[in-house]
């Protein structure tokens, strides 16, 4: 599994989820839309500890810096 992600987006997608979390607690955002977002912040956390979003492969997009030879 090739990492495809880079920090800042690692960072934006772990502040995004802890958000969601947050509002999610405060009963801010409730529901089945509450949940379904809670399913999104745990993917988007998962994604940002490994460093690999499978959707960027699919598409063909790395915000991974490139490494010079």
């Amino acid at each position: 599994m090739k990492k495809n992600m880079g920090s800042i987006d690692k960072t934006l997608r772990i502040i995004f989820a802890l958000l969601i979390v947050i509002l999610f607690y405060l009963k801010v955002i409730t529901g089945t839309f509450g949940i379904v977002l809670l399913v999104f912040a745990g993917i988007f956390l998962l994604t940002s500890f490994i460093s690999f979003c499978p959707l960027y492969t699919i598409f063909g997009f790395s915000t991974c810096p490139m490494k010079k030879k």
